[in-house]
């Protein structure tokens, strides 16, 4: 009996362990520009600081790079919106966890200043 409880504590104790952790919530942009030239700046930016796009549909409004050197994080973006609005979402990731939304708060800060650049 003592066994099983063991054993039962065991497992329980595991599967906490291999509980993954919530996803951050992205850093979101409000701007005042048109999705395509949110979607064209947030690539600049990426490429500027040393990131490769592997992915990009401005149909889908969606950009995936991926950090050059180590430790080789992940960035997806996400732009919505119609007319001179647009929303973009930034969401990193590193070895498949999440990154906390203040990792990309110097890439949003670039973002925003090439679209005001633009104007």
């Amino acid at each position: 009996m003592s066994h099983r409880l063991g054993a039962l504590l065991l497992v329980l104790l595991l599967a906490g362990c291999a509980t993954p952790r919530p996803a951050a919530s992205p850093t979101e942009l409000a701007l005042a520009a048109p999705p395509e030239a949110a979607l064209e700046a947030a690539a600049e930016a990426l490429i500027a600081g040393g990131y490769v796009v592997r992915h990009a549909d401005a149909s889908l409004g969606r950009l995936e790079a991926v950090f050059s050197r180590w430790p080789g994080y992940r960035v997806l973006v996400e732009v919505e919106g119609e007319g001179e609005r647009s929303r973009l979402g930034l969401a990193a990731t590193r070895g498949g966890r999440a990154l906390p939304p203040r990792t990309l708060e110097a890439l949003a800060a670039e973002i925003a200043a090439r679209l005001t650049a633009a104007d």
